[in-house]
């Protein structure tokens, strides 16, 4: 089988997986599984809104709605999905070449349930930390990450708001630590429910008091002041990195919550002078750093 056929088996494949997760929910079905989680973190904020004085479709709210099934489907349906088959075939290729025809090294789906699934979310939690934090220390990197920070008005959907670039940068850094535990996709996607859950929760107008459990889960108040758009300068790349655990800024002490931060201003410096709309922020970054 050559490339060109990887491709289009690719992009058959995804469209046909795409037209049936429309057309048939299920329990497994990602798209309603996105609109379910979404549906319920909009609900709390119009119930019981963090900031009352925010309108219920907040700035930027209809852009950020977009983001989520452009990142999720429709970009897959572009290019990524074919673009990571032809990555990953050529990468064990190479790999076989040398010998070495399995990357598996734990063989954690022997485990329990319960165990392989904590071991592939912790993982998988832990490697997206530190490229997160690449995402703010990496000049040019840090340019497409900016479309994250845009947001000026916190909600669930600004979750999902992020540069095409980043589905790159985590997936493919994401790749051989979950190849070498060999993580399976029914766990994969059970854990990837959870983390959007979480990620939504993080980014929703709301607040819950988790207690002792705010040192093991990131939330509201922890993650407000990651988009904090004035931080001390000892902080300038950036604070609470967690996307779904905070145990890892409290270990790596890059924690930071000098208060609630209800009422904060979000963004970045100069980001009055960044698109607005959702063609202009997808092609940043792309032309070299901005000025």
């Amino acid at each position: 089988m050559n490339y060109w056929q990887t491709i289009k088996d690719s992009y058959y494949g995804y469209s046909r997986y795409l037209l049936d997760a429309i057309l048939n929910p299920g329990w497994y079905n990602y798209f309603y599984w996105l609109i379910g989680v979404s549906a319920f973190f909009f609900a709390l904020e119009l119930v019981s809104p963090w900031r009352k004085g925010q309108p219920k479709f907040r700035k930027d709210f209809w852009l950020d709605f977009f983001y989520m099934f452009f990142n999720f489907f429709l970009f897959s349906l572009i290019i990524f999905n074919a673009a990571s088959d032809v990555v990953v075939r050529f990468f064990n290729e190479t790999l076989a070449k040398i010998g070495i025809n399995n990357l598996l090294a734990f063989e954690v789906m022997s485990w329990p349930v319960w165990a392989h699934l904590l071991v592939g979310f912790i993982v998988r939690d832990f490697v997206q930390w530190w490229v997160h934090r690449l995402l703010h220390r990496v000049p040019f990197l840090w340019e497409f990450h900016k479309v994250h920070h845009s947001v000026k008005q916190m909600g669930f959907a600004a979750h999902l708001r992020y540069h095409w670039m980043e589905n790159v940068v985590y997936r493919s850094l994401e790749y051989l630590p979950l190849a070498l535990i060999g993580i399976g996709l029914r766990d994969f996607f059970i854990i990837h429910i959870f983390t959007l859950a979480v990620g939504h929760f993080n980014h929703s107008n709301f607040k819950l008091n988790l207690g002792p459990l705010k040192y093991i889960f990131n939330n509201p108040q922890m993650h407000i002041w990651h988009h904090a758009k004035g931080l001390p300068e000892n902080r300038r790349f950036g604070v609470n990195f967690g996307l779904t655990l905070s145990i890892w800024d409290y270990l790596f002490k890059t924690d930071y919550i000098p208060s609630d931060g209800r009422d904060i201003e979000l963004g970045f410096p100069r980001d009055e002078n960044f698109p607005k709309d959702f063609l202009g922020q997808e092609i940043h970054g792309l032309f070299g750093k901005e000025k």
